[in-house]
């Protein structure tokens, strides 16, 4: 099921029947991103709006979190700065990585605050969501024991980093490389691991993923994991 009826181009879903309110948007620079996310967290703590899943792409952009190490950015930031590749450090779990056009990024924004939140399961609930998704692609993704985020054998295919607040409510979320250009990551030790190979569904595949398909079905398995 691919909720072709509200998975529409920079909208949110209004049906009050489903677990979560999903909002899709195309490409959004990270900062005006932050402020979508920061607004977001703040109206959902007020209970003003449901449970949301954000989708979106980013131009190029590093981002280091709370733990992350400026020496695993292995370029300088004025070359960055000269390509207009932005860099933030932001207040999510988790080193470095790259975000970019073809790598789907979402962003959770749930109430957890009732269900006793344990970010480790909350975690391998993303985790689930995104093998399952891979695997309607016909490729088989696992977990790496110690290591959030997904793997394909041991090539990096999606990155977790997220935040759950005083209030209880996440922030920050994953990122799946689906048609991702590679080459940026060779720019950093992603996630802070120095024998970490990052891979792609295009590159798995051979051939470009469609994204908007790919976004209706993490939609679908969100939807469907967070039913539960």
């Amino acid at each position: 099921m691919f909720f072709d009826d509200f998975l529409d181009h920079i909208s949110c879903t209004a049906k009050t029947d489903l677990p979560v309110r999903i909002c899709n948007y195309g490409m959004i620079a990270y900062s005006n991103a932050l402020d979508l996310l920061m607004s977001t967290v703040e109206k959902r703590a007020k209970n003003s709006i449901p449970d949301t899943l954000i989708l979106l792409e980013h131009p190029p952009t590093y981002t280091l979190g709370m733990r992350g190490k400026m020496e695993h950015l292995l370029v300088s930031q004025s070359s960055l700065k000269d390509k207009k590749i932005d860099i933030h450090r932001v207040d999510r779990g988790g080193d470095i990585t790259f975000h970019g056009p073809g790598q789907l990024v979402g962003y959770p924004i749930l109430d957890l605050k009732t269900k006793k939140p344990d970010v480790r399961q909350y975690v391998k609930k993303l985790e689930n969501v995104i093998i399952r998704s891979i695997a309607d692609f016909g490729i088989s993704a696992q977990r790496n024991t110690g290591f959030p985020g997904v793997w394909v054998d041991n090539h990096k295919i999606a990155a977790i980093g997220v935040k759950i607040n005083a209030n209880g409510i996440s922030s920050h979320g994953f990122a799946v490389n689906v048609n991702t250009e590679l080459a940026f990551f060779q720019n950093i030790i992603p996630c802070g691991l120095h024998d970490s190979k990052v891979t792609s569904l295009a590159d798995i595949s051979g051939h470009p993923i469609d994204m908007d398909k790919m976004k209706k079905t993490v939609a679908a398995e969100f939807l469907s994991e967070f039913a539960r």
